[in-house]
Parts: structure tokens; C-alpha cells; sequence
């Protein structure tokens, strides 16, 4: 197939909907045109159609210590959040009703602070950054990542020593798994066999200050990254070429924190107070609207969720169907 051309888009070409919101990380579009997203105020917050603004489920999560930052829609209506709290792993809350735990360990150890969660059918996957949050610094060094896999009522390791671990997404053929390697500035992609081993991996190398974090496909089997720091989103072909549609930094920061990274020596603050024209790290992406033509871009640094008018549909995500 020959992918549709995209002109890259302007930061002018953003609007907002949503308000308040804080670190919206992780979006995810329904299909009555609601949009849910991890935030540490509200736990997870909804974003009506008109842009109204409030929490999603009635437990107070902020409150009983949880930290959601990916998440994910249950068949059923339940939201599976990743944990990056003390207490880790996966958790499962409905509209109503107290959280419990989905997955908090895994071969007789705690499952450390989680970062995503993604389900595939009656599979579902989740990543773990690193083994540790008290970085002093962030580095391709760290190799502490791991992908997990809940499967048959099993929690097992599906891959690590990854280099933190955000992100992840099975290829509309079923025949690949994709996750982003933040901070080795890197995309990997595996064989998935139908009882989810991974195999083959292949990377997707970037220059130094791109950091991929979230990602999402469209009806052509393109994969969109979008970047924390440089604010940057890709279009990834089939065959792992690739092209920067959008980006919104100022080229001397970037520069200045790619080399604070490729000397190791990169901070949290760095990242934090980086800032573009209009928005600040921005880490999801994902396809939404009736014609799954509007892709909506959550955010660390950011109170609403920015939007853009895509000439591709968006790969309908598990919880459509």
C-alpha cells in the first residue's frame, strides 16, 4: 500500500479540549467521543464531547495512594490502570466501586511502579520502565525494563532488560509487537507468536533528543510516535521508514538536553522545564472522532488535551470493538 502523503502540521494548527487536567500521560478515545486519561487530581478523568471536565470513576484514588499513568478499557466498562505509586503493578477500578489488584506480581516479586497497560483480546500487556524511579539521571544505561504478559491467568516476563520501557502496541496484522525504549532514544519491534513469546526483535534507532513515548496506528499500518522534550510526533511505514510530522521546541533546548543526555547526565528537572511554543511533553497520542480522523495528544507538561485534524484514519483500539 502506498501511504497518504502527510504535511507536517503547525503548532498553530493545535486547539484543546478538556481543562484542568493534571499530567494527562496516557489518552484514550472512546467511541461515543468520550476521552479518558490517567491524571493525578482525579485519578481518571473523562473529557465529554463538549470539552467538560470531571472523574471518571467514583473511587478516590489520589487519596488511597494510586498514581495512574496508562490505562486501559475492560470489555466490560472497568479501567485497568498502571501504577506508578508506591504499591505498583496494574490495578482494576469501575465507575463504581473500589480498586483491586490486576496484576502485582510477578514470579514471587512485587511488580515495581508500572508505566502502560494495553489489552489484546484476552491477552494483555504491560510495561515497566525501570526497576526504580529514583533516577538521579536518565540514561541509555538503564536496562531494567521489562515487558509483562497476562495471559490464561498468568503473569510472566515476555521480555527485559529494555531501556525504559513506555509505550506498546500490537500491529493491526497481529503479527508484531512495537514499544518504545525512551530513553535509548529507540522503537523495538518483536515477532509475537499467537501465545505471546516475543521474538526477533528489531530497533528503530532515532537521533539523540528523540525520546518516543506514546504511539498509535492508523488504517495503513502506519505507527505515529509522539515524543516527550522535543514535542515531536513520527509517522513510521511499514517497512520502519520514517517522517517527523509535527514538532514544537526550540532547536538550542533540544540540542542543549540531547547532549546532556548523550553525556549521561540528563535530569528530571531538565525534562520537566523543557517547553515548546504551545505545549510541554507531550507523551500519547491517539485516533478518536466519529471518522477516527481527530488525533488527540495528552502530556506532561500540559492541562488539556491538544488536537489535530488527521487526513488518516486511526486504527480502531480494542475497547471500539
Amino acid at each position: 500500500m502506498t501511504l497518504t502523503k502527510i504535511e507536517p502540521f503547525l503548532p498553530t494548527d493545535l486547539t484543546q479540549t478538556g481543562s484542568g487536567l493534571n499530567r494527562p500521560e496516557c489518552v484514550l478515545a472512546a467511541r461515543d467521543g468520550s476521552l479518558y486519561t490517567g491524571d493525578w487530581t482525579l485519578g481518571i478523568a473523562r473529557i465529554a464531547p463538549d470539552g467538560t471536565t470531571g472523574p471518571a470513576v467514583e473511587a478516590d484514588l489520589i487519596a488511597q495512594g494510586f498514581l495512574p499513568n496508562g490505562i486501559a478499557l475492560t470489555a466490560d466498562g472497568d479501567f485497568l490502570f498502571a501504577n506508578l505509586g508506591e504499591a505498583g503493578g496494574v490495578w482494576r477500578v469501575g465507575p463504581r466501586g473500589a480498586a483491586r489488584p490486576f496484576a502485582t506480581e510477578v514470579a514471587g516479586r512485587p511488580i515495581p511502579p508500572a508505566n502502560f497497560v494495553l489489552v489484546d483480546g484476552d491477552r494483555v500487556w504491560i510495561t515497566v520502565s525501570a526497576s526504580t524511579r529514583k533516577h538521579q539521571h536518565f540514561t541509555a544505561e538503564e536496562k531494567t525494563g521489562q515487558i509483562l504478559l497476562v495471559q490464561d491467568g498468568k503473569i510472566t516476563v515476555a521480555a527485559d532488560r529494555l531501556t525504559w520501557t513506555n509505550e506498546l502496541r500490537i500491529s493491526p496484522d497481529g503479527n508484531y509487537l512495537f514499544v518504545n525504549e525512551t530513553f535509548a532514544c529507540r522503537t523495538a519491534r518483536y515477532d509475537v507468536s499467537a501465545d505471546g513469546v516475543l521474538t526477533n526483535p528489531v530497533w528503530l534507532t532515532f537521533p539523540g533528543g528523540t525520546f518516543p513515548d506514546g504511539m498509535a496506528f492508523d488504517v495503513e499500518g502506519a505507527l505515529w510516535l509522539i515524543c516527550v522534550v522535543s514535542n515531536r510526533l513520527i509517522r513510521v511505514a511499514p517497512d520502519l521508514s520514517w517522517t517527523v510530522v509535527f514538532e514544537d521546541i526550540d532547536p538550542s533546548a533540544l540540542e542543549t538536553i540531547a547532549s546532556a543526555h548523550a553525556k549521561g547526565c540528563l535530569t528530571r528537572d531538565q525534562i520537566v522545564q523543557s517547553r515548546g511554543s504551545c505545549v510541554s511533553n507531550l507523551s500519547s497520542v491517539a485516533f478518536g472522532g466519529p471518522d477516527l480522523k481527530t488525533l488527540y495528544l495528552g502530556g506532561l507538561g500540559i492541562g488539556a488535551v491538544q488536537v489535530l485534524q488527521s487526513p488518516v484514519a486511526g486504527m480502531p483500539m480494542e475497547h471500539w470493538r
